[in-house]
């Protein structure tokens, strides 16, 4: 049934974004008018239904009945939602129900009057698994200009997203304009050269990198995003993964010593000074990127935080002493002030009416319980920060860190991390039946008091309120992603795996089952068409084409059964004591600056 040029198009109030971003699209893909009306009869209908769960929408396109002058064969449309993320949902199903067609941005036959959007006789009713569907972009390690970042939301909208975290600060670049602080984007947005490939063979391109999103450029961002029912997290990391900003104010770092921005990748020994003036600074910045932002949740980072320079600080060690920071034997532990300096921040976030985001190595007894933890490094951890009484979001990187290497052709480029197969992603379950309850180790971790002091936060420890499951999230790391074509090769279409997984009820999607059988052929019929219409230069499913292959350009694929022997549902990712990072991926010993 044809939906016809003309059409009128009725909407609630509370969901004419929705409808006025599905019309746009639909305009402009078959050179056709949709007509926006209040009332009177309407061809499309958005309406409010007060019985389906939250996200919920339900559709029913039939053909219009005899008798009301309709040319036979043209379609009526009937979208009810629970509200405007239904609606946001709902608008995205009827853009597939269209065909690949829909997905263009212009008639692909421009001579003719074009096809009208074609739909079938259908009722879809459906509703989310989770309330967090995310994906995080990292544009702090390769600058993505921001044409390029408004195309992958509408990407991760197109997949039903609704959660884009943006990693906009790290060591090799800080990408967002600070007005009280410019030296960060003036020094710290642009480095000298990149490494290509591992930091382990020593290549270097010799070609300066970099850029940054000034404060109006993210509003937009912000705004295009909303209208797309997605929520922008921004991500300001600290306490490591700083060097970006030590190199624009040597005063904030352990060394104090302008050493410039870093251009290798890995895990930075070079972290903050956690001193009053540094989080004084940070709470400055937080200050103008919660103006900018208006998403209830904002990413403080915490990952990856040596503290071997602290150490070798009396400076740093007598301020861990005053601040009552001992382990369990009454000794000064420094590395308690990784915990300490990010609950400071974070109580200056949910001061500011909002709730920070921290990756797992942050958790501690002193973290305030409104602080929602990404699980990267493996499942336990998540388990243990719900146990603890916060929210979560699973993020492993042993599934869905689509920066690692989506199969083993020879010709793989640049093949880091784990082998993740599309099928591997859509077997991913947020909480495997597996993982009963968190190792007791780690949920001592996050319950044991540090001391005494009202600095350590004990009545937050007392508190065992188990915490929520808000959903998952998938990453993309720029390291050996420099360009948009080739976040497009890691990205897809194994995100439309992840998606699937993060919106559908649970299953059994094991690689070679029934269900994934039948998602690699729908795939492949139906969704790799729409990503051609679209201009997605993804990932064949036989392996890369010739052009997307890096010749000579070595990677460090890791082993994911060697290292879950060894670490279980914990994992090996991330900084560790005993130094065993070394023989993980990207790990930067200390002289490797």
């Amino acid at each position: 049934m044809l939906l016809t040029d003309g059409a009128r198009v009725a909407a609630d109030p509370a969901l004419r974004p929705a409808a006025r971003w599905w019309r746009r699209v639909t305009e402009e893909a078959y050179g056709i008018d949709l007509v926006p009306v209040t009332d009177g009869p309407a061809d499309v209908v958005l309406a409010l239904a007060a019985d389906l769960p939250a996200g919920g929408y339900r559709i029913e396109v039939r053909e219009a009945p005899s008798g009301t002058g309709a040319t036979p064969g043209t379609a009526t449309v009937r979208v009810e939602a629970a509200d405007l993320a239904g609606a946001h949902a709902a608008a995205q199903t009827l853009r597939q129900l269209a065909g690949p067609s829909a997905f263009r941005r212009a008639p692909a036959d421009y001579r003719t009057a074009g096809t009208l959007p074609a739909l079938p006789a259908v009722r879809v009713e459906d509703h989310p698994r989770f309330e967090w569907r995310g994906v995080l972009l990292d544009v702090a390690r390769h600058f993505l200009p921001k044409h390029d970042v408004l195309r992958f939301v509408d990407l991760a909208a197109a997949h039903r997203l609704n959660v884009l975290q943006l990693h906009l600060t790290d060591d090799q670049g800080w990408r967002v304009q600070i007005d009280r602080y410019p030296e960060l984007t003036r020094t710290g947005a642009w480095r000298r050269e990149s490494t290509v490939g591992t930091w382990r063979t020593g290549s270097r391109d010799g070609r300066p990198h970099g850029g940054f999103y000034t404060q109006d450029d993210l509003r937009e961002i912000v705004a295009y995003t909303r209208d797309r029912g997605i929520t922008v997290i921004p991500e300001i990391d600290v306490p490591g993964h700083v060097e970006a900003a030590v190199a624009a104010y040597p005063e904030l770092g352990t060394r104090k010593d302008r050493s410039g921005v870093r251009t290798t990748w890995g895990i930075s020994q070079d972290v903050l000074d956690p001193s009053e003036g540094s989080l004084a600074f940070f709470r400055h910045v937080l200050d103008e990127v919660l103006d900018v932002f208006d998403s209830p949740w904002i990413g403080l980072g915490g990952d990856e935080v040596p503290p071997t320079l602290w150490r070798e600080s009396p400076q740093i060690v007598e301020r861990a002493r005053a601040l009552g920071l001992f382990d369990a034997g009454g000794t000064v532990d420094v590395g308690l002030l990784h915990g300490w300096f990010v609950a400071r921040l974070a109580e200056h976030v949910s001061a500011a009416g909002r709730r920070a985001v921290v990756w797992d190595e942050a958790v501690s007894p002193m973290l305030p319980r409104d602080v929602v933890v990404t699980s990267w490094r493996g499942y336990a951890q998540g388990a243990a920060a719900l146990a603890a009484g916060h929210d979560v979001v699973m993020a492993p990187e042993q599934v869905v860190y689509l920066d690692h290497r989506a199969g083993d052709h020879p010709a793989e480029p640049i093949p880091v991390g784990f082998l993740r197969t599309i099928e591997d992603v859509y077997s991913f379950d947020p909480f495997p039946p597996g993982l009963v309850e968190p190792p007791s180790s780690l949920v001592e971790l996050v319950e044991t008091q540090v001391s005494t002091s009202s600095t350590s936060g004990g009545a937050a420890a007392a508190d065992h309120r188990q915490g929520r499951l808000l959903g998952a999230q998938a990453q993309v790391w720029t390291e050996h992603l420099d360009s948009a074509r080739r976040v497009d090769y890691a990205t897809y279409p194994r995100l439309a795996a992840f998606a699937e997984v993060a919106w559908s009820p649970q299953a059994a999607r094991e690689p070679g089952s029934e269900r994934s059988k039948e998602f690699l052929e729908r795939l492949e019929r139906h969704h790799l068409p729409r990503l051609d219409a679209y201009g997605v230069e993804y990932r064949p499913l036989a392996g890369p084409h010739p052009w997307q292959t890096r010749p000579g350009v070595q990677g460090y694929p890791r082993d994911l059964a060697a290292e879950t022997a060894v670490g279980g549902w914990a994992g090996l990712g991330g900084w560790r004591e005993d130094g065993g990072a070394e023989n993980l991926p990207e790990w930067t010993p200390a002289s490797d600056t």
